[in-house]
C-alpha cells in the first residue's frame, strides 16, 4: 500500500506563515517515536514549550485511555500531541480540554474527507458508529502554569487486517477517497487552535465550547450502559454534558467510564 510519508517543510511552512495557524510556535515531526505525549511531557519545563506540536510518522508505545494500547503501521495513522499552558484557569473546567481537543478532531476530520464524524462520549471519534481516532490528555507535573499535553491517535489508511479492535474503522475503510495527512494535520491544528483561542478569549467560559461539544456527540439521546470505577454498571438515556463536562445519565453525573451506546443516537 501507498503510503506517502508527511510534507514536513509545508507543515512548518503553514504553521509559520499562516494566521490562522500562528497560535502554534513550532511543530516537529520524527519518523519514530516511543510516544508523542511522552517525548513533549518531557519538554513541559522548557518556557518555549507552549503550544508546540509534536508528529510521529510511527508510534511504538502509544497509549490511549487506561493504557491500552495504540499503534499502527508506519503512516498509516495521524499521531500527534500538543502542549498548552491553561493560565488563570479554573480547575474544575480543565477537563474540557480532551473535548474540545475532539471536536477539533471531527471538525478536521469531516472537512478533510467528507466523512460524518461525530463524538462517543467523552472523546472518542466514531464513523457509523466505530472508532477512528481517540485522545489522551496528560498534565504535565512541575510547570508553573497548569500545563497539559493532549495526544491523538486518528486512523487514516489502516486496512481490517490491521485494526487493533474490531469495532475499530479508519477514513479509507470508512470510504474516504485517498487522504492528504499533511492537509489531514493542519485542518485538525486549525480546528484546534480556533477553539481553543475561543475558549481561553471566553476566559475559560465553558457555555460556547459545550454548545459546540453537544452539536457534535452522538451519545447524547443515546440509551447507553456506562461500566464505571469499582465495578458499577448504569444504564439509561445520556441527556446532557454538565458545566465540568460529566455525562449525564438519567439523574447520575458520570465523569468516567467505558460507554457503550445501545441504541443509535440522533
Amino acid at each position: 500500500m501507498h503510503r506517502p510519508p508527511l510534507d514536513v517543510e509545508r507543515l512548518r511552512r503553514s504553521v509559520a506563515d499562516s494566521p490562522d495557524l500562528s497560535f502554534f510556535t513550532r511543530l516537529d515531526v520524527v519518523e519514530s517515536t516511543g510516544s508523542t505525549n511522552a517525548d513533549l511531557i518531557g519538554h513541559a519545563g522548557d518556557p518555549d514549550s507552549d503550544r508546540r506540536v509534536l508528529i510521529a510518522e510511527e508510534q511504538v508505545q502509544g497509549r490511549g485511555r487506561h493504557e491500552r494500547a495504540w499503534v499502527s503501521p508506519p503512516r498509516a495513522q495521524l499521531s500527534m500531541s500538543m502542549l498548552v499552558r491553561l493560565r488563570g484557569i479554573d480547575p474544575a473546567v480543565v477537563g474540557w480540554l480532551p473535548l474540545l481537543t475532539g471536536v477539533a478532531v471531527v471538525d478536521g476530520v469531516r472537512a478533510t474527507s467528507g466523512l460524518q464524524a461525530n463524538l462517543k462520549w467523552p472523546n472518542d471519534v466514531l464513523i457509523d458508529g466505530r472508532k477512528t481516532a481517540g485522545i489522551l490528555a496528560e498534565v504535565a507535573a512541575g510547570a508553573v502554569d497548569p500545563t497539559v499535553v493532549i495526544g491523538v491517535g486518528l486512523n487514516v489508511s489502516l486496512t481490517e487486517d490491521e485494526l487493533p479492535v474490531p469495532h475499530a474503522t479508519s477514513l479509507a475503510l470508512a470510504g474516504a477517497p485517498e487522504v492528504d495527512r499533511t492537509e489531514l494535520a493542519l485542518s485538525l491544528l486549525r480546528a484546534f487552535a480556533r477553539h481553543f483561542t475561543e475558549w481561553r478569549t471566553a476566559n475559560w467560559n465553558v457555555t460556547g465550547i459545550a454548545e459546540e461539544y453537544r452539536k457534535r456527540c452522538a451519545t447524547l439521546g443515546t440509551e447507553v450502559r456506562a461500566e464505571l470505577p469499582g465495578g458499577e454498571v448504569l444504564t439509561g438515556i445520556a441527556t446532557d454534558v454538565d458545566e465540568n463536562g460529566r455525562l449525564l445519565i438519567g439523574n447520575r453525573a458520570v465523569s468516567a467510564g467505558d460507554v457503550t451506546h445501545l441504541r443509535a443516537g440522533y
